[in-house]
């Protein structure tokens, strides 16, 4: 969670919000607690790789685990492009969308050659993120606070604010889809996700008013960079080259796990025949899904290529809310000998979900729709006749 997001995703949802903006945070950090909350039992109780494409299909059935899965493949792919635009754009702002591809390349490439983003890695990146991200806040709150500028966004704005942010915390279902590899999961699972969504919401919040405090709600809008700029804004022009190489490290990170990650999804959805079983084949030599590695980056490519950080975050985070929203409703199908959530939570949860993809801006909202519908007719022509078992 602690990754891309916190490095961009303030400037689209500040254009939103304005001065409103930490509401929005809050009823994201809200929604994230229940999706997070309803994860955790699920994946307490089915341990198995998959995550929530395996709990929708044993759940609720197999047309809902395709849609998870479909909704999953869809919003982390436009995930990596948002990840591959703010690498680039940290490292040159005038290349920022070459710099991108480049990087898609060469995580792919290192994919396909078998090499991975290892646990060692995962921790030296977090804990050097993290102490960029306090030295930020240091800064930006010791200096002086920006002066009033032109009225932008209002309160109006806060649930799209909300389902923007919400990007930034999308992440805790790794550990989920994980849970065949977690040591003691009924414990483990249910202690690590709230933990790891605590430490996050209290390091954007941090974040969050930093950057209003420092730049304003209206140059926030516009910002591209927000957390180099707030550094910039107090004259350290040296830290700001340095907090631009920790965001490109954050970014390439995040882009080679999450990569690995849908296409992992990808071929187990291939090979339940909800995806071409071409997808799911593995080069024998280096163990690595190249078909389905190679489909992700070229989708990743293209969003790059076409279309901007603002709305690639958009269409993420509405993806990825219509697979919470499955979460949430399987969830709620728990028994209290299976470990069910308080009622309350799975239902807030999946109304929090479908509320916050609807108020996303229009154009993500179209966007995201037509996907997901190509993805339900995918299901129509291949997908009745698929086995309704969890994820290979």
């Amino acid at each position: 969670m602690v990754g891309a997001g916190v490095f961009t995703v303030w400037g689209p949802a500040a254009a939103a919000a304005g001065p409103w903006l930490m509401v929005g945070l809050l009823v994201a950090a809200v929604v994230a607690w229940c999706n997070a909350t309803s994860t955790a039992r699920l994946a307490a109780l089915m341990p198995e790789a998959g995550g929530t494409y395996v709990y929708g299909t044993r759940r609720l059935g197999a047309f809902w685990g395709h849609l998870a899965g479909w909704s999953f493949v869809v919003g982390k792919t436009a995930s990596c492009a948002a990840m591959a635009l703010t690498f680039g754009t940290y490292v040159s702002p005038a290349h920022a969308r070459s710099l991108a591809v480049v990087a898609v390349v060469a995580v792919t490439a290192l994919s396909w050659v078998g090499v991975q983003r290892t646990a060692w890695f995962g921790r030296a990146v977090v804990a050097v993120v993290l102490a960029a991200l306090a030295t930020v806040a240091v800064v930006g709150l010791s200096g002086p606070r920006a002066a009033g500028g032109p009225a932008v966004g209002d309160g109006g704005g806060v649930l799209t604010s909300a389902g923007l942010l919400f990007f930034a915390f999308a992440g805790y279902a790794r550990i989920a889809t994980l849970g065949e590899e977690v040591r003691d999961p009924a414990r483990t699972i249910r202690r690590a996700v709230p933990i790891a969504l605590a430490v996050t919401l209290g390091t954007y919040t941090a974040i969050g008013f930093t950057c209003l405090w420092t730049l304003g709600p209206a140059r926030l809008a516009r910002s591209t960079a927000p957390i180099r700029d707030v550094v910039e804004s107090n004259g350290l022009g040296g830290l700001a080259g340095a907090t631009s190489a920790v965001a490109a490290i954050a970014c390439v990170g995040s882009l080679l796990a999450l990569a690995l990650g849908v296409s992992r999804t990808t071929v187990a959805m291939a090979r339940d025949r909800h995806l071409p079983a071409r997808l799911a084949r593995i080069e024998p030599r280096s163990g690595s899904p190249r078909w389905a590695e190679g489909a992700v980056g070229l989708a990743v490519a293209a969003a790059v290529l076409l279309s901007d950080t603002g709305p690639i975050i958009g269409l993420s985070s509405f993806g990825v809310l219509l697979y919470y929203a499955v979460a949430n409703a399987s969830a709620r199908t728990l028994t209290r000998d299976e470990g069910r959530p308080p009622r309350v939570v799975p239902i807030l949860g999946l109304v929090g979900c479908l509320t916050l993809a609807v108020s996303l801006p229009l154009g993500s909202v179209i966007a995201g729709t037509a996907v997901v519908l190509v993805g339900v007719v995918a299901w129509l022509l291949t997908g009745r006749s698929a086995p309704a078992g969890p994820a290979s």
